[in-house]
């Protein structure tokens, strides 16, 4: 088997598109395997900046197969807009295939997804509002739409006319929001069900065919390790698994076609939206990071809170992923500081953590104990071999290895696909 599974280290929107995106040159298929539109990938290539919300990253290259698991939730709509932008933009999209048993996120999805978190005030989660964590939540009550219903239209009906009896009256009742129209919805679906027959397939035999015939399949995380709806810090997550292990879930593959698991991490943290964030830095120097490392969501557009680097945080994500190999992004980003600091190990009413805390509680409140490092305050955006960077570069990644207990296969100098350090683990 030759499976590789890539995955957020932290809060996301750490460069996980451009990882698998310089990956995917040696790679058959690339699969998609959980989480919706509620996240981004962005992506340079040569003058154009792609910018991906569903669609594998390994869709850029030609040879690749992408793939849509059955893991995902998606929004028709804006799987064909993203489908629709592609295409003008030169990219083939009819290798796509996307899994019949993907679930569907419907527009009262959306719209519970922006009236509950409205409704919760001061502890609204911060969610994107794009319908991710309702249209779960209908698949674990077994109420959802799957992309297969699309291409039965009594079925589709029939689901849609029971959701709504719930939905609209809770929309009308309890947040006073117009209901929904039964023949509008189902109309719009049907006609999104033309568009996407020809991609439609059984997803999991497409990807267990390609892994026995020994083709090299890649598997793309959105969001991150700390905000998978089990391991990360609960509620302040997304509404999937995140970790390498949702994989087997998420595409319908056993624990033994993955052998190789590369977390992306940056080379300090960012987070958005609300919940704890230890290394978290409310200064001068937060906002410098913000500036240089362009800290907007993909998605979204909000602005990142930014902090320095969490190993704690990093060594609790390689052990949950069972983690091989570490992708270190935007090392360039603090090539303009003259000193930097790591957390190696958390303080709280006179406790020292050197592992994640299980208490929220300790989390939230958490003193951070940085080793201070000196900075390097040269360009390094030109480096392709690890030697080419500064020694005090150098040392900071060795650091950092050191600090995780895992390897740092390629290191960002860069947004650009050739601005990569590669090495050898």
């Amino acid at each position: 088997m030759a499976g590789t599974v890539v995955v957020g280290a932290q809060w996301g929107d750490e460069g996980k598109g451009k990882v698998v995106d310089l990956l995917s040159d040696t790679q058959d298929v690339v699969v998609r395997f959980q989480g919706g539109n509620n996240a981004g990938h962005t992506i340079v290539v040569g003058e154009q900046t792609f910018k991906l919300h569903l669609i594998p990253s390994g869709v850029l290259h030609p040879h690749v197969t992408p793939v849509i698991a059955n893991g995902v939730v998606i929004d028709p709509a804006v799987l064909i807009e993203e489908i629709d932008l592609l295409a003008r933009l030169g990219i083939d999209t009819e290798r796509l295939r996307i899994s019949h048993n993907a679930h569907l996120i419907m527009p009262y999805h959306r719209r519970l997804d922006m009236v509950t978190d409205r409704f919760l005030g001061k502890n609204a989660i911060g969610t994107t509002r794009r319908g991710i964590g309702p249209a779960y939540a209908d698949k674990a009550a077994r109420t959802g739409l799957r992309v297969q219903d699309l291409f039965e239209p009594k079925i589709l009906r029939e689901k849609i006319r029971s959701a709504l009896r719930e939905k609209n009256a809770v929309l009308a009742k309890v947040y006073n929001q117009m209901p929904f129209d039964e023949d509008e919805l189902v109309a719009g679906y049907l006609g999104h069900a033309a568009r996407l027959a020809p991609l439609v397939t059984d997803t999991a035999a497409l990807v267990h065919d390609a892994l026995a015939a020994g083709r090299h399949v890649l598997f793309e995380g959105a969001q991150a390790t700390m905000l998978d709806i089990d391991h990360g810090t609960y509620p302040f997550v997304t509404s999937s698994n995140c970790v390498a292990g949702a994989v087997c879930t998420g595409v319908g593959i056993g624990p033994a076609c993955i052998d190789r698991v590369i977390g992306v991490a940056k080379a300090y943290v960012t987070r958005v939206a609300t919940g704890p964030f230890p290394t978290e830095l409310a200064d001068g120097i937060g906002l410098r990071l913000v500036e240089l490392g362009a800290e907007f969501g993909t998605t979204t557009g909000r602005q990142r809170r930014t902090g320095w680097f969490d190993a704690v945080q990093a060594r609790y994500a390689a052990r949950i992923n069972g983690m091989t190999e570490l992708a270190l992004t935007k090392l360039d980003v603090l090539s303009q500081f003259p000193v930097l600091k790591v957390c190696v190990a958390y303080e709280y009413e006179g406790e020292r953590f050197r592992d994640f805390p299980r208490q929220q509680t300790v989390v939230h409140k958490a003193v951070p104990i940085y080793e201070v490092l000196d900075g390097w305050e040269t360009d390094i955006s030109a480096a392709r071999a690890f030697e080419e960077l500064p020694r005090k570069a150098q040392d900071y990644v060795g650091f950092l290895e050191d600090a995780v207990g895992v390897p740092a296969t390629l290191v960002g100098v860069g947004p650009a696909r050739s601005q990569i350090v590669r090495r050898v683990a």
